[in-house]
């Protein structure tokens, strides 16, 4: 009993969360068929940062473009990084973002040969869209918002059933889902008739972008059964219009080795499936990263 108090102890104080970012040759047809991720798995050398994941990426002019959020434990807030390959050597900020706020979860796509993101800006209590210059893919101008009022994260966008679905949740409330539609990307997002749908909360939260497989609707999400960011439950959409909404889920995707403490993110780009995973290891500075850190939080005040 002693051991196992001393043993928590020590893993409390030294012991640190270390995502990185990997690829694997693999289809969502793929995927969904054998019902894992493929066996080999390139992870990025790692980077100086502590935490490198939320991975997305485009293909654009026979060249992949990586985004992905950057955090490090001495400032506190994460920010929007970019890389023209797979690999941290070409790293450079993306601009256009807010600078004051931490940001995350760049989901992106292309529409109309345009590439756009919605990152996650929950102190701003709303979903923004941004578009990149067309010849400097770093950065981003906003153009609109599509919901607003509420601190939400991870947010999805898919184009489906001609229409276009947006797909949300709130921070720190798992077991909630909230969706929106509109006819056009620049229009009027409406709620979902079920605002705020109830689902367990491996269902809550969006893991990556919503793909489809022959014919059918996928949707990735956080399952946080076990640990923040340990697995991603894929679901299959069977029913989704104004109205309604259900589904089934088909299977939970692990973290891989050596980074077999989490996964929370996966992303298809051509032929690769992009992921984070997470290790943990030993620092005998992080006491002294915590009490810098509590000491740097704004006081509260009446």
């Amino acid at each position: 009993m002693a051991l196992t108090t001393l043993r928590q102890l020590i893993n409390k104080l030294f012991i640190i969360d270390k995502w990185n970012i990997g690829y694997v040759y693999q289809t969502p047809e793929c995927l969904i068929s054998s019902r894992k991720i493929a066996n080999k798995v390139h992870w990025l050398p790692e980077c100086t940062a502590d935490y490198a994941a939320d991975p997305f990426a485009v293909p654009v002019n026979d060249k992949l473009y990586l985004y992905y959020e950057e955090l490090r434990f001495w400032k506190g807030k994460g920010t929007i990084m970019m890389t023209d390959g797979l690999s941290f050597i070409n790293k450079k900020q993306v601009n256009g973002l807010p600078g004051d706020l931490h940001l995350s979860y760049p989901f992106l796509f292309i529409e109309d040969g345009v590439l756009y993101c919605i990152p996650e800006t929950a102190k701003a209590r709303e979903i923004a869209l941004y578009r990149a210059a067309s010849d400097q893919m770093g950065n981003f101008t906003k153009v609109s918002v599509l919901a607003q009022g509420k601190a939400f994260v991870d947010s999805s966008l898919i184009f489906y059933q001609n229409k276009y679905w947006l797909f949300s949740s709130i921070s720190g409330s798992y077991g909630e889902l909230y969706i929106f539609y509109a006819d056009k990307l620049t229009g009027t997002f409406k709620a979902h008739g079920q605002n705020p749908i109830k689902v367990p909360d491996n269902i809550s939260r969006s893991a990556g972008t919503l793909f489809i497989s022959d014919g059918k609707l996928y949707r990735p999400t956080q399952n946080p059964q076990n640990n923040y960011g340990g697995s991603v439950t894929i679901s299959e959409i069977t029913e989704l219009d104004e109205k309604n909404f259900s589904y089934k889920i088909v299977m939970e995707v692990g973290p891989v080795a050596p980074y077999e403490h989490g996964l929370h993110t996966l992303n298809f780009a051509g032929h690769f499936l992009i992921i984070d995973g997470k290790r943990q290891q030993f620092s005998l500075i992080n006491p002294a990263k915590k009490i810098i850190r509590k000491l740097q939080r704004p006081r509260k005040t009446c």
